[in-house]
């Protein structure tokens, strides 16, 4: 009883330290710090990649450099999360006007099994103009997964037809600075106008 007793002083002595520490930041400063993304984050997510473009065009993340990423992870099959998450990013920078000709959105396909170049150069047509396509080798596309975080697992539909599948994913959009380093993520369901501040936000920074 004892025991149990100085527990819970200390859990309630805990409990008021954290509930009643004072706050000496601004609502400005506490608003800033909110968007800046902790360090940590920026070896979390994020890193060098060879990769294979719509035209057939071999592209680096180096070729990049001195422009914001905004990196949507899908697959051209994708029913429906995808093609959301592309609309939601292409009327964002559309809202952005002049603002996004310093921002790439990039399509990363994590099936490159079926997303070969010329699959992805029709669907990205489908969206944004600027929008590239990426598509690589299985060793490719899993290393720039494995960089960014992103999860993918194939569920086959139909065990009579191996190309009958879809591929559960990660649906987050990346936002990458000029110097190659993680921003922050917009997850699924973000709205355009949310998305289109927070990047006029980064962008007059």
């Amino acid at each position: 009883m004892f025991g149990l007793h100085r527990i819970w002083r200390g859990c309630v002595a805990f409990l008021t330290a954290v509930l009643f520490l004072p706050t000496f930041a601004s609502a400005e400063e506490l608003e800033q710090r909110a968007a800046v993304a902790p360090p940590a984050l920026e070896s979390l997510f994020g890193g060098s990649f060879t990769l294979v473009d719509h035209e057939g065009r071999t592209r680096t993340d180096t070729e990049y450099h001195g422009r914001f990423l905004l990196i949507y992870f899908g697959y051209t099959y994708c029913p429906d999360i995808c093609p959301t998450g592309l609309q939601t990013m292409s009327q964002a920078l559309d809202s952005l006007g002049a603002k996004a000709e310093n921002v790439q959105p990039l399509f990363i396909s994590i099936d490159p099994g079926r997303d070969r170049p010329e699959v992805l150069k029709d669907y990205v047509s489908h969206f944004h103009p600027d929008l590239i396509g990426l598509t690589g080798s299985e060793a490719q596309i899993r290393a720039v997964a494995k960089a960014y975080r992103v999860h993918r697992r194939k569920v086959v539909l139909s065990q009579d037809d191996p190309e009958d599948y879809l591929v559960d994913h990660s649906s987050i959009t990346h936002l990458i600075g000029p110097d190659g380093k993680f921003l922050t993520l917009f997850p699924h369901g973000t709205d355009a106008t949310v998305m289109s501040e927070r990047l006029a936000g980064y962008l007059s920074n």
